[in-house]
């Protein structure tokens, strides 16, 4: 790493600017499309109430290279390139999907993902599972703030609430019956899982006893749910967080469960989740997580089509929405300095009770609750805060009927966007996707053959960078997310520089990054409308 470089990170970092009051707030330099902008971050140290979740150290990207020192002399950003490569590549998934006879006859052909911490630790969490009693594939994005333990939860469990949302009666009094004679239940989701995706196994009982209360509820309804796919999405990622509120304020002996439900509630998630079943996608949203597709037109070109939209104070839509919730007395006080009451930047989000309770229940969960401090969370109420709930959960859903020109799908966090527009992220993926066909092309050799001849068209290879391909296009993103320059090309000074920050430093120049790339099955889409 050159002198300059390092030296105009350390000292970008020493400059940041620090007003003073109850907590700290960080300045954060994100490059975004060859522009450097300064936003306000909050520090670990806020006042805002934050939680960590206590399983998080199962989360264990590798830190090796990670320094624990600002000073200069104790900089140093040497890394191999196969040491880059273990860093970026340790989260990777993928997974293709088969039918029973081996073929693919689903509309997903496949999908691949990956994430990178910049918070320690991660923040970010992701689902992938295949619908069991229910048609269709879903796939979420979660985007952790004041701790991991809200979307470790939402990630666990939101897919389950709208696959029950989405069953008949018959199937709901089945799975109903079979736990009332406790006798196993059928499997709802199959889930597609990276090693480190851990889960609350102590508390999975506690999560079922409240998904069954959700069906409960459902069955009681005079007549067949009969929901719509976006009403089963709005309904169960808003059960979702009214259960999350209500856990936390019931009676719980057992201290394990206290605090998880005690730190699930008091941080929070952005959630963006896709359900696919055919030529029917539907993206719900609540935050600033995105989905975008990537189209190939007739003539070769690509286009993006964004499916969501961010959820923060950048939006027209979001701002006029708050306004006409609360008094105009207000309306000068809603988003200061661009976050939620001056806190937050998304405007939905799981979880962040202290934006949603009055202050007398907040004080009342507080005061009752022992060791809150221990769990990192402190009761603090923003100015001007007089007409809760000033948060939602409650997403936007996007239809959109695939078409065979519809190639892949990708969600992120907010992390990749903020570094890659939407109109690069595509880019990325469709040249990647030129890549790897030209990768996979049997060598065309010329008569005679000999091995000089052979040794040349290796080379040739090698000397277009597909030897050294990333495999998995999230792994892709990732790498050009954090290391490209003002050119667009991957500059391994800066991607060594990015992966070896300290863990107080990195933040400062990026978020956490998780990204699912979902790819669809043209030919299956084509026999959709030749059927139809």
């Amino acid at each position: 790493m050159s002198r300059t470089v390092s030296s105009w990170i350390l000292s970008s970092a020493r400059s940041s600017i620090i007003l003073q009051g109850k907590g700290r707030w960080y300045s954060i330099c994100i490059p975004n499309r060859n522009k450097i902008k300064w936003k306000l971050i909050f520090s670990k140290t806020c006042p805002y109430p934050a939680g960590s979740c206590s399983l998080d150290r199962a989360f264990s990207f590798p830190k090796a290279f990670r320094h624990t020192s600002t000073e200069e002399e104790h900089f140093s950003f040497q890394l191999s390139p196969a040491q880059i490569n273990d860093i970026l590549r340790a989260g990777e998934l993928s997974h293709r999907t088969l039918d029973l006879n081996g073929k693919n006859a689903n509309s997903v052909l496949r999908f691949e993902s990956n994430q990178l911490a910049s918070n320690s630790p991660i923040e970010d969490r992701r689902s992938a599972a295949t619908c069991l009693q229910t048609a269709g594939m879903m796939f979420g994005v979660f985007d952790g703030h004041a701790g991991a333990a809200c979307a470790q939860a939402v990630s666990e469990r939101l897919l389950h609430y709208i696959a029950v949302s989405l069953m008949p009666r018959e199937s709901l009094e089945e799975i109903e019956l079979a736990v009332e004679a406790m006798k196993p239940v059928r499997p709802i989701l199959q889930w597609h899982r990276h090693p480190n995706d851990a889960e609350y196994q102590e508390i999975a009982s506690q999560y079922f006893e409240n998904l069954r209360v959700y069906w409960q509820h459902l069955l009681d309804l005079d007549a067949e749910p009969g929901f719509s796919l976006e009403e089963a999405m709005i309904c169960a990622f808003k059960r979702l967080d009214s259960d999350i509120s209500l856990e936390v304020q019931a009676p719980q002996e057992n201290e394990l469960m206290r605090n998880v439900a005690l730190q699930v509630a008091f941080s929070g998630a952005t959630a963006c989740v896709a359900h696919i079943d055919g030529v029917h996608l539907h993206v719900a949203n609540t935050g600033d997580c995105r989905a975008v597709l990537g189209v190939c037109e007739e003539d070769g070109t690509w286009s993006t089509l964004p499916l969501t939209r961010d959820h923060n104070a950048c939006d027209e839509f979001e701002i006029r929405r708050l306004k006409r919730e609360h008094p105009r007395s207000e309306e000068k006080t809603l988003f200061v300095n661009d976050r939620l009451l001056g806190i937050l930047m998304p405007s939905r989000a799981f979880g962040d009770v202290q934006l949603k309770w009055s202050k007398e229940l907040q004080h009342s969960i507080l005061e009752n609750s022992c060791d809150v401090e221990a769990l990192n969370i402190y009761q603090y109420v923003p100015p001007n805060y007089h007409t809760p709930p000033y948060l939602t959960a409650e997403p936007e859903v996007t239809y959109h009927k695939l078409r065979s020109k519809d190639k892949f799908l990708v969600i992120a966090s907010d992390g990749l966007w903020e570094m890659l527009s939407n109109e690069k992220v595509v880019k990325l993926v469709a040249g990647h996707l030129t890549e790897l066909n030209m990768q996979k092309s049997p060598l065309i050799f010329k008569k005679p053959i000999n091995l000089g001849y052979m040794h040349n068209l290796l080379l040739q290879r090698k000397s277009k960078g597909l030897a050294s391909l990333d495999q998995n296009i999230a792994t892709h993103l990732i790498r050009h997310a954090i290391g490209s320059n003002e050119y667009g090309e991957v500059d391994p000074e800066k991607l060594a520089a990015m992966l070896t920050l300290p863990e107080d430093l990195a933040r400062m120049y990026r978020d956490d990054i998780t990204v699912t790339v979902v790819y669809f099955n043209s030919e299956t889409i084509e026999d959709y409308y030749r059927n139809h």
